[in-house]
């Protein structure tokens, strides 16, 4: 036990003197500037000769030595960032104020960057949604943010005109729904931030029924001095919509045409229909009929 004791004072002492040794310093660059990508560094370690207790030795050896290097110093000569030795110098000084600096590396640090710009693009949506039979989405989907800000190298973001979400299923769907989905990255742009990773979709959801509008049946394109009757003169458009929807449908939202240049022979006594027009919001409308049959009469 006393000889223990002893080895133990022995070597406390000897930690408690000062040494002068030679301790090699992972770089950390730190502040860079919000403009600039950093691509590659002409050293990330240093060498330093410093004076220290056994106890701040010792400590070298259970955790990384780092010291940062501020980048917001970096000057720009001739095309090429660099930080000179004794800017950095005084920075190390500072970190380790505890120990006394000796000596420093005097190799001049050399940066190379990526110029970075900011572009603005909008969010699109790639839910597969499934709807129960006889519901429909009412109206268009909502993303918030609709658009998101992306920041990387210019090369790169020019070429990105809109981010979509990660695709996601959503079956047998029949209310409203709301949804936090991620934005999909491709992971060849990792040097390109989003300035949101995840997008609310919202979407309404209703009952769909169906309703027949008669609308009156227009003839275009017909020879001069002819005159013409077609059977019949309207046609029945099935409109499928929300109830709501359905109740205001009258036939001045719609509009059908014949068009006398579809006639494909002399012989030919029909002409083919063709919705032209129809009320927006719908969920969908065709027609009833396809053709129309008609008698042509000269003037």
């Amino acid at each position: 036990m006393f000889l223990l004791c002893s080895s133990l004072i022995w070597f406390l002492n000897k930690l408690s003197e000062t040494y002068t040794n030679n301790a090699t310093f992972n770089l950390v660059f730190q502040n860079i500037p919000d403009s600039l990508l950093l691509n590659k560094v002409s050293k990330k370690q240093i060498d330093v000769r410093i004076e220290a207790n056994g106890f701040q030795f010792l400590s070298f050896n259970v955790k990384n030595k780092e010291v940062g290097v501020d980048v917001s110093t970096v000057s720009l000569l001739k095309g090429k960032y660099y930080i000179p030795p004794n800017v950095y110098r005084k920075q190390i000084d500072k970190q380790l104020r505890s120990m006394t600096v000796l000596e420093v590396d005097s190799d001049t640090l050399f940066f190379e960057f990526t110029r970075l710009g900011t572009k603005v693009v909008p969010v699109s949506s790639k839910l597969n949604i499934s709807l129960l039979q006889n519901h429909i989405l009412d109206g268009q989907l909502a993303i918030e943010p609709k658009e998101i800000t992306i920041k990387g190298p210019m090369d790169i973001i020019d070429t990105i005109n809109r981010v979509n979400t990660v695709s996601m299923d959503l079956p047998d769907v029949s209310s409203d729904f709301t949804k936090e989905v991620n934005l999909y990255k491709n992971p060849g742009l990792a040097n390109v931030t989003y300035s949101n990773n995840q997008v609310v979709v919202r979407g309404k959801v209703s009952r769909f029924s169906e309703k027949v509008i008669e609308v009156p049946i227009k003839v275009i394109n017909l020879p001069q001095k002819y005159e013409i009757r077609i059977f019949p003169d309207k046609v029945g458009v099935l409109c499928r919509g929300t109830l709501d929807e359905l109740k205001l449908l009258n036939s001045n939202g719609f509009e059908v045409i014949a068009d006398y240049n579809s006639i494909t022979n002399d012989e030919s006594k029909t002409m083919n229909l063709k919705l032209l027009k129809k009320t927006d919001n719908l969920q969908s409308a065709e027609l009833n009929e396809k053709e129309v049959e008609f008698i042509l009469r000269k003037q």
